[in-house]
């Protein structure tokens, strides 16, 4: 399993000791030094089936900054794609990355099924 993160998100944090705590292994990416490509956004959109625009960080200060609310209504699902792999605090995290299988976000209950 691979866990892309910043390491400064108390939403992240709180995954982070939950997986530990239930020893669960893994592997910790940190989400801004190590940006997922448009490939990788491409491939976790596909494989988590939620809509493109559930993938950005909408509470993060660059959304705001950028007026995304807005500007997503307006480009094409490749600019997203784009926009989600120029800068790690556009991306939703953690984002837990499984053979199969991606999660955007920490829903607790969701990983005790699936793990």
């Amino acid at each position: 399993m691979e866990f892309i993160c910043y390491p400064k998100c108390t939403t992240c944090i709180k995954a982070r000791n939950w997986l530990i705590a239930n020893n669960i292994n893994f592997n910790e990416r940190n989400i801004k030094e190590n940006n997922p490509t448009k490939e990788e956004i491409i491939k976790f959109h596909q494989l988590s089936n939620l809509d493109i625009n559930k993938l950005f960080n909408t509470s993060g200060l660059l959304y705001k900054e950028l007026n995304l609310k807005e500007k997503l209504k307006e480009i094409t699902l490749d600019e997203k794609y784009d926009l989600l792999a120029s800068n790690g605090m556009l991306v939703k995290r953690p984002i837990i990355v499984l053979e199969d299988k991606v999660f955007f976000g920490f829903k607790e209950e969701l990983l005790k099924t699936i793990l």
